[in-house]
């Protein structure tokens, strides 16, 4: 997973959406849903626990 990465998550976000857009990567990584525009801080670990798959990669 890198940067503008779209990964889809194993639980859906309160508005509905499981889709979430990769903006920025680190010591921890912010996320944006895709659904509602809400974005998330997480630890590399717990994002790597949370994601079901990669749905579409920046080329």
């Amino acid at each position: 997973m890198k940067q503008g990465d779209v990964v889809e998550m194993k639980k859906p976000h309160p508005c509905g959406s499981t889709r979430w857009e990769i903006v920025r990567t680190g010591a921890d990584w912010k996320i944006r849903c895709l659904g509602c525009g809400r974005t998330v801080l997480l630890l590399p670990d717990e994002l790597g626990r949370r994601v079901r798959r990669v749905v579409t990669e920046e080329r």
